[in-house]
């Protein structure tokens, strides 16, 4: 069986989600830049939705860093969206459960960090991450043991 989860984020728009619980909301600032730089900045932010290795690997980035930051944010929530049927309480589910670390090519592998999921039941996970400027979207393609 297989499972599909896919995500597309405005970048500019990534911390106004972020803020408003994971719910969209309408208001922009007038210095989207800024407003990112400032929530990235904000006291325990990063660590509650990024682990550790995926700060170090965004902050490598240095001016693309929201770019890679918000692709990251993109490829947990297309993960979440197809291993959503294998979670029974998703509320228990946090941020730093799904971890995106490439390899040495590049490609980046899904790390699930938690017993909410029956990882026995995931036979494969593969994930594709693209960002631009404005843009970051993900795709989350899991194959389900039978």
């Amino acid at each position: 069986m297989i499972k599909c989860g896919t995500d597309i984020i405005t970048v500019d728009l990534l911390p106004f989600m972020l803020v408003a619980g994971d719910h969209a909301i309408n208001d922009m600032a007038s210095d989207e830049e800024d407003s990112w730089k400032s929530i990235l900045e904000k006291e325990g932010f990063k660590e509650r939705v990024y682990t550790e290795k995926e700060i170090e690997y965004c902050e490598s980035k240095n001016i693309q860093k929201y770019q890679s930051y918000s692709g990251r944010f993109a490829a947990k929530e297309a993960i979440f969206k197809a291993l959503s049927t294998l979670i029974e309480d998703k509320y228990k589910i946090k941020w730093t459960d799904f971890e995106i670390i490439n390899d040495k090519e590049g490609k980046p592998n899904v790390q699930i960090n938690t017993d909410i999921i029956d990882k026995s039941l995931i036979k494969n996970i593969d994930i594709s991450i693209s960002h631009c400027k404005e843009y970051a979207t993900a795709v989350c393609i899991i194959e389900i043991n039978n």
